[in-house]
C-alpha cells in the first residue's frame, strides 16, 4: 500500500511539472521536429512560399510566384510582428524560411523564428571575435544556409558552423582560414548537393582570397580554388614574388549555381593594395572577376574579368543573375552582373562568351566604355599623391545589395549610387594586422550621393525607369519582385518601399526609423504571402489583414 501512494505521488508531481511548463504552439512543434531539407529541394524555381537560401533560389533572381499581395492590394500591407536582435544594430542578413520556420542570423548569433509570429524558437549564441580589422571588425553576417537538418553560418573570423536545424545545437565547427585575423567572413554559405560552398572577407586588408566547398555531414574540407595564382600558375605574373600572398580578390557574397550546366558562378573583390597598381602589374587574375567553377572539383571552367588591374576598389561580388531568354533575336542562357564599375554586363554563361556592357551610372569618368572583348576603355585616371576625382566613387556604382529580376516582363531591377570620389595614392608596406589601401578617398567637392532603383531590360541601352531616392546614399537595401507586378526594395531614408513593377510607380512604404543594409524576401504560411526585410536591428515581417 505504501508503495502505491508513493507512486501517487509521484505520478501527481510529475503531472504537475508537466502543466508548469511554458504552452507551446504545438504546430510549431511538429514543424520544428521535421524539418528535413533535402538536395532536390534546393533545386525549385521558381520561389514559392519557401525561400531556402540568401536568393530564394540558385538563380539568384529574387523572384517568387506568390502573388497574394498585389498592386491592387499593397496599400493595404501591415506590420505583422518584428523580431529585435540585441546584439547587432546593422543587420544584413536576408532571412531563410523552411515550412514556416524563418533563420536569421545577426553578428555569430543565429535564431529560428515563428515566421507567422516571429515568437524565438531556438537562438545559437557565440561571442564575437576581438582584434578582428575592417570589415571583419563589423560582424556582419548574412544569413544562413540550408540542408537535410543542417543549418550553416559563416562567423566573423572565418569559421563555418553546422548547427541542428530543430535545436540550435552546435553540430561541428570548422575554421576555413590559418587564423589570420586580417581574414573576415561576412557571407552566408551556398548549398549545392551535398557541399557548403563559403568564402572570405578581408580584400582590402592584404589576405588570398579563395573559394571553398566542405561537406555538409562531416564538415571535411572537399576542394578549395585560390582567386590569385601561386606562383608558375596561369596568371601569375601579375604577382612578384611573394605578392600573391597579399593580392586580394576575396568572395565575400554568396553565387549562383546552374544544375544544368553543374557550374557555379562567383564573383571577386578587388586586388590588393587597393590604390597601388604598382606591387601587381597587369590584369591581377583572378581579382575582380566572375569565376564559373564546377561544384563537383572546384575547377575553373571560365572565367571573365570586369575591371582589370582595378585601382578603384571596383568589387565585382554583386550577385551574378542567371537569365534564360531571347537576346538579340537568339535563346541564350544569360548572366547578368549590374558592376560596381558602373556597367550593365550580359555574358553568355555557357562559355563567359562576353555580349554586351552598357553604363548606368551617371557619373562615370574613369572610363569611356567597353570594348568588343568586354574590356574598359580607360581614360587613365589613376590615384595620385595629389588626389584625382573619379567617378563612380570608393563605394561604386552599385554594390552588394541585391538586384531582382522578373521574367514576366524581362526587367532587372537594382540599385545605383551617383557618387564620385577623390583618390590618393600613398605605397605602403604590408603589416599584419592593418589595412592594405595604399591610402584612400576622401568626398568630392560639389559632388552629392544619390541613390537611384532602376529597370532595365537587357536589349534597351537606357533603363525602361528610374525611381530617384530621396537621402545621402548611404543604404544598401536591395531588391526583389514578384509575380503580381511588384518590386519592394529598401530606400535611402529609412522605408521599405513598393513600386508597380511596369512603370516604377509608388505603391506602398513603411518607415522603419532605421538605416535599412539588407535586401527583402517573400514567404508563405498556411496559404498566407509575408514579406520580410531587416531594418536597424530588428526583422519586420508584414502581410494582409
Amino acid at each position: 500500500m505504501a508503495r502505491w501512494k508513493k507512486f501517487r505521488l509521484c505520478l501527481a508531481l510529475a503531472l504537475w511539472k508537466v502543466a508548469a511548463l511554458p504552452a507551446q504552439d504545438p504546430g510549431i512543434a511538429s514543424v520544428s521536429t521535421a524539418i528535413d531539407v533535402q538536395p532536390t529541394r534546393l533545386l525549385t524555381k521558381p520561389i514559392a512560399e519557401n525561400w531556402l537560401s540568401y536568393n530564394g533560389d540558385y538563380t539568384g533572381r529574387r523572384y517568387s510566384i506568390l502573388h497574394e499581395v498585389s498592386a491592387s492590394n499593397v496599400a493595404q500591407l501591415r506590420a505583422q510582428w518584428v523580431f529585435h536582435a540585441p546584439n547587432s544594430s546593422s543587420l544584413e542578413v536576408t532571412p531563410v524560411v523552411v515550412d514556416g520556420i524563418m533563420f536569421v542570423t545577426a553578428a555569430n548569433d543565429a535564431y529560428a523564428l515563428d515566421a507567422q509570429s516571429g515568437r524565438t524558437l531556438w537562438h545559437y549564441s557565440r561571442p564575437i571575435t576581438e582584434g578582428l580589422i575592417d570589415d571583419a571588425s563589423q560582424h556582419h553576417n548574412r544569413g544562413v544556409g540550408v540542408w537535410r537538418t543542417h543549418v550553416f553560418m559563416e562567423t566573423d573570423n572565418a569559421h563555418l558552423l553546422c548547427l541542428d536545424a530543430r535545436s540550435g545545437h552546435l553540430v561541428w565547427d570548422v575554421a576555413y582560414t590559418d587564423g589570420n585575423r586580417n581574414y573576415g567572413a561576412t557571407s552566408a554559405p551556398l548549398v549545392i548537393k551535398d557541399k557548403v560552398i563559403v568564402g572570405t572577407s578581408g580584400g582590402d586588408d592584404g589576405i588570398r582570397g579563395f573559394v571553398a566547398a566542405y561537406d555538409a555531414e562531416s564538415g571535411k574540407e572537399v576542394w578549395r580554388f585560390w582567386t590569385i595564382p601561386g606562383p608558375g600558375e596561369f596568371g601569375s605574373s601579375s604577382w612578384p614574388g611573394e605578392s600573391y600572398k597579399l593580392g586580394g580578390g576575396t568572395t565575400w557574397m554568396p553565387g549562383t549555381f546552374d544544375p544544368e550546366l553543374n557550374t557555379i558562378f562567383w564573383g571577386t573583390s578587388n586586388p590588393a593594395p587597393d590604390f597601388d597598381g604598382g606591387p601587381r602589374p597587369g590584369d591581377d587574375l583572378y581579382t575582380d572577376c566572375l569565376l564559373a567553377l564546377d561544384p563537383d572539383t572546384g575547377k575553373l571552367k571560365w572565367y571573365f574579368q570586369f575591371t582589370p588591374h582595378d585601382l578603384f576598389d571596383y568589387d565585382a561580388v554583386e550577385t551574378p543573375v542567371l537569365v534564360d531568354t531571347t537576346f538579340r533575336g537568339q535563346p541564350r542562357k544569360l548572366i547578368v552582373q549590374a558592376n560596381r564599375n558602373g556597367f550593365l554586363y550580359v555574358l553568355d554563361r555557357t562559355n563567359g562568351k562576353f555580349l554586351s556592357a552598357r553604363p548606368f551610372a551617371e557619373k562615370l569618368n574613369w572610363a569611356t566604355g567597353i570594348d568588343d572583348k568586354g574590356r574598359p576603355i580607360r581614360t587613365g585616371l589613376q590615384p595620385t599623391t595629389e588626389g584625382t576625382r573619379v567617378c563612380p566613387g570608393f563605394v561604386g556604382a552599385t554594390n552588394w545589395y541585391s538586384p531582382s529580376y522578373n521574367p514576366q516582363n524581362s526587367r532587372f531591377y537594382f540599385m545605383a549610387l551617383n557618387t564620385c570620389n577623390i583618390f590618393f595614392l600613398k605605397p605602403q608596406e604590408f603589416k599584419p594586422g592593418q589595412t592594405y589601401y595604399s591610402t584612400g578617398t576622401h568626398r568630392s567637392k560639389g559632388d552629392y550621393n544619390q541613390k537611384v532603383l532602376l529597370a532595365f531590360a537587357l536589349d534597351d541601352y537606357k533603363p525602361a525607369w528610374r525611381y530617384v531616392q530621396a537621402g545621402e546614399g548611404r543604404s544598401s537595401g536591395g531588391t526583389m519582385t514578384t509575380a503580381s507586378g511588384l518590386v519592394f526594395f529598401g530606400d535611402d531614408t529609412q522605408t521599405f518601399e513598393a513600386v508597380d513593377a511596369q512603370t516604377g510607380k509608388p505603391l506602398w512604404h513603411f518607415n522603419t526609423g532605421q538605416n535599412i543594409t539588407a535586401s527583402p524576401m517573400t514567404y508563405a504560411v498556411n496559404s498566407k504571402q509575408y514579406v520580410a526585410i531587416a531594418a536597424g536591428s530588428d526583422v519586420f515581417s508584414f502581410a494582409l489583414p
